[in-house]
């Protein structure tokens, strides 16, 4: 098990994490079916989000509430959303801004 410490790392986790997401029966019809998300330019934003969050790098500066005031979401979506989050957390990395990583994720959901 390894710690956040680096963008990679950082990088590494988004990857996972969106990959679980693309995978999942409830959350992937709401990412690609209905928001029709492009994966390209939408990744290096998480990446410059959860950045700016973990490692304090003023990389994002974005207002992500209002862009999913449009989506279908229920509490189910926000739930999973966060169970995908934590177990790709918790299945790949430990110490302090992992758990930073749950917590900051816990609060947006």
């Amino acid at each position: 098990m390894k710690k956040i410490q680096i963008k990679e790392d950082v990088i590494v986790l988004v990857d996972l994490f969106y990959e679980k997401v693309n995978q999942d029966s409830i959350l992937s019809p709401i990412f690609n079916d209905f928001a029709k998300v492009d994966w390209e330019s939408h990744m290096p934003t998480m990446y410059s989000f959860w950045n700016s969050i973990l490692l304090g790098e003023a990389s994002y500066s974005g207002r992500p509430f209002p862009k999913h005031l449009a989506l279908p979401i229920k509490e189910k979506h926000f739930e999973r959303r966060l169970l995908l989050f934590q177990e790709t957390v918790d299945e790949h990395f430990e110490g302090e801004l992992a758990l930073e990583a749950k917590s900051r994720a816990s609060n947006i959901a």
